[in-house]
């Protein structure tokens, strides 16, 4: 038996999200900042430049120092470190990497790009902002430059440019099907009303159709504490009344998942019946597991022990903790040697970069396809008597699961 929380407003007090939630949205929700009318350059499966598998590999590295501000400098810091690190595990493959410093500026972006393709790069890590990883990829395509962004806004993915961060499709797909062969099948959609919201929304809802699922109703609340409680009693009757076997959330433990999960507890929903299913990762606040509302629920997550050996082996060698995004730095290189190793001139062209292995990264083996997204194998977890316990590993190779 759970003790009973004496309130949401207590948990929200006890948790005290908002101060992280904020930093970390600042950062995560670079992904869905793209602008509209977004011009993505096309390009055939050939497109990208041909390298001399005797030579040195130029590549370039934009990261989103430079501007003065303390936080985005520090992210940068963190990417390059972990590039360098995947640098050191290449073997046989010289890659010599420049640092461009783009701050969040898509004019400075391009700029940083132009001037990678004239020092000789033959292809481009970065940027971070979605908005800026666009600006790069319609500088840079007239040169034949392919781009390995560090957003998973799909909106941008296409052309010569490639995302490498998780995205919500990849891991709604992953959730949808789990849940499926656990015979779950009609969904009830929550999301918070902000873009990251909405870019989850549609991804879920894509998944689940995909697979065969229902979408049973959608139900939407600002992002607050006033307007989760204002919201919560219709979303637990539309629940119920739909038939929904579990409830689809979009937010996030560091905001306003712990005041929802409680308050539809507080509702009337029962964890055990309906449980939720999560497209973010639930462990980051450890706190949250012992909560009634996410008793029973469903999140993916990298694969653990290769992310807690890149964090181990990052903290041994710079005496801090990685950024989390860093392991997308790593994971970029990780694919440039793999694919340089082959000695295949055309190594980084879109066909090499989108062979159907994939590669080993920082936290799990991963693909790119052609339409500039990608693939990365998760483990799914679900939370148990206050822990959280691995049900389904992430897949080792692609081929199985869902990965």
């Amino acid at each position: 038996m759970f003790a009973r929380l004496p309130s949401p407003s207590a948990l929200l007090r006890a948790l005290d999200p908002r101060p992280f939630a904020a930093r970390i949205f600042a950062f995560t929700a670079l992904a869905f900042l793209a602008a509209c009318d977004i011009a993505i350059p096309g390009t055939g499966g050939g497109a990208g430049q041909q390298i001399d598998p005797s030579a040195p590999i130029q590549v370039a590295l934009l990261v989103p120092g430079g501007a003065g501000d303390a936080e985005a400098s520090a992210i940068a810091a963190s990417l390059e470190n972990a590039a360098r690190m995947a640098i050191t595990d290449l073997n046989g493959v010289d890659v010599q990497l420049r640092v461009y410093n783009t701050g969040r500026d898509a004019g400075q972006a391009s700029q940083m790009a132009a001037a990678a393709v004239a020092d000789g790069a033959k292809i481009i890590l970065g940027p971070l902002d979605a908005a800026s990883a666009n600006a790069v990829g319609v500088a840079v395509a007239p040169a034949n430059v392919n781009v390995l962004a560090f957003s998973n806004n799909t909106a941008i993915a296409g052309g010569n440019v490639f995302v490498l961060g998780n995205t919500f499709g990849n891991i709604s797909d992953r959730l949808v099907g789990y849940a499926g062969s656990q015979g779950i099948s009609r969904y009830m959609i929550v999301h918070q009303d902000d873009l990251a919201g909405a870019v989850g929304r549609d991804a879920i809802a894509t998944s689940i159709r995909s697979a065969g699922g229902t979408v049973t109703g959608i139900e939407t609340y600002p992002f607050s504490q006033a307007g989760i409680f204002a919201r919560a009693s219709a979303i637990a009757a539309a629940t119920n009344a739909s038939g929904a076997q579990a409830i689809f959330v979009t937010d996030n433990v560091a905001g306003g998942l712990p005041i929802l999960a409680t308050s539809l507890v507080d509702q009337g929903i029962s964890s055990s019946t309906t449980p939720l299913i999560g497209i973010t990762r639930w462990d980051a606040a450890p706190q949250a597991a012992s909560l009634p509302g996410m008793q029973n629920g469903l999140f993916a997550m990298s694969d653990a022990g290769r992310e807690a050996a890149f964090r181990n082996r990052y903290e041994a060698t710079y005496g801090a903790p990685p950024h989390p995004l860093a392991s997308i730095a790593y994971d970029g290189i990780a694919a440039i040697g793999a694919l340089a190793a082959t000695g295949d001139r055309n190594a980084l062209t879109a066909a090499s970069l989108t062979r159907s292995a994939g590669f080993a990264g920082a936290t799990g083996v991963f693909r790119l396809r052609s339409d500039g997204t990608n693939q990365r194998a998760l483990a799914v977890a679900r939370i148990v008597n206050n822990q959280v316990s691995i049900v389904d590993p992430a897949p080792q190779s692609f081929g199985r699961g869902g990965s």
